[in-house]
């Protein structure tokens, strides 16, 4: 029976709409530890990673806001999400603003650089999350996660795992892109990972996009990471989301992404993320959210 354990993160420092850190109870009301134990999974719910509110807070650098305290929330789940991974369970951080990727990744690559192995990164999103402080034109540091993981910036949460880069560009691969300003798409050439736009998308069909992104996740690597903001998907099946961008993935696409995950058995770990029930529609959204981890751990049609 596999282990899973189900990590709630409920931080809303990292965006600039509140509600995010409602992500993980609305989570907990969509029934996904009973779900995911119907599949025949042992599930254990950890309970929610400690995180301020901004009310508490002061936001320092305006360049990079609350990056203080959304460090000491990385560095918790970090360290939770490496002791589910030790104990051979597959952790799940129920977000929460995506700025906490930071940590669940860092945790996957340090457990894998531990065993001489490197870590595949699928970052499923409509934007690119690969600002720096410098670049940011809104100091939110939930559009940073990703620059941390490849490189140094923001420095609180480059090197979370011990070591930085955590995840190297010809291992990460961004699916369901559609919102990036010039700048960032500057970035993102310079970075070297690999993209598929909704454009792509569209002109390859996502089953084709997902073999793409796999092989591109387990060339010489010991599995891969899933990040996936549900912001991914189009405004008219995830509303409950604080940047919606019309375009995204369908239904069925959405799926298809998790249940190609499934049948790769590579996945290490996994991320749902910028879930904000306060603009959630009777908690679709989250429901959603509940399907696609039940898709990636295994849940078939027939």
């Amino acid at each position: 029976m596999r282990a899973v354990h189900l990590l709630g993160v409920p931080l809303d420092l990292g965006g600039n709409r509140r509600g995010t850190d409602m992500g993980p109870s609305a989570f907990r009301i969509a029934g996904i530890a009973d779900h995911l134990s119907a599949l025949g999974l042992s599930v254990t719910d950890k309970g929610d990673i400690p995180s301020p509110i901004p009310e508490t807070k002061g936001p320092g650098d305006p360049r990079k806001r609350y990056v203080k305290e959304i460090a000491k929330v990385c560095q918790r789940l970090c360290q939770a999400s490496l002791a589910s991974l030790e104990a051979g369970a597959l952790p799940i951080a129920l977000g929460g603003d995506h700025s906490l990727a930071a940590g669940s990744v860092s945790a996957a690559a340090a457990y894998l650089r531990a065993r001489r192995k490197a870590l595949g990164l699928i970052w499923v999103d409509a934007h690119g999350d690969i600002n720096s402080p410098s670049s940011s034109t809104s100091g939110n540091v939930h559009g940073m996660p990703l620059a941390a993981l490849l490189g140094s910036e923001p420095l609180e949460l480059a090197s979370l795992g011990g070591a930085t880069p955590a995840v190297l560009a010809r291992h990460t691969v961004l699916v369901g892109i559609r919102n990036l300003d010039d700048r960032e798409k500057q970035i993102v050439r310079a970075a070297r990972v690999h993209v598929f736009t909704m454009k792509e998308i569209d002109r390859l069909g996502i089953a084709e996009v997902m073999e793409r992104a796999i092989a591109l996740a387990t060339r010489g690597t010991g599995g891969f990471h899933v990040s996936y903001d549900l912001d991914a998907c189009d405004p008219t099946v995830a509303p409950g989301v604080g940047t919606p961008v019309k375009g995204g993935l369908s239904y069925r696409e959405a799926h298809v992404v998790m249940e190609m995950v499934a049948e790769s058995g590579q996945m290490t770990s996994l991320d749902l993320v910028e879930l904000n029930p306060t603009l959630d529609d009777r908690n679709a959204t989250a429901v959603l959210g509940t399907e696609l981890a039940l898709s990636a751990l295994g849940k078939s049609i027939l």
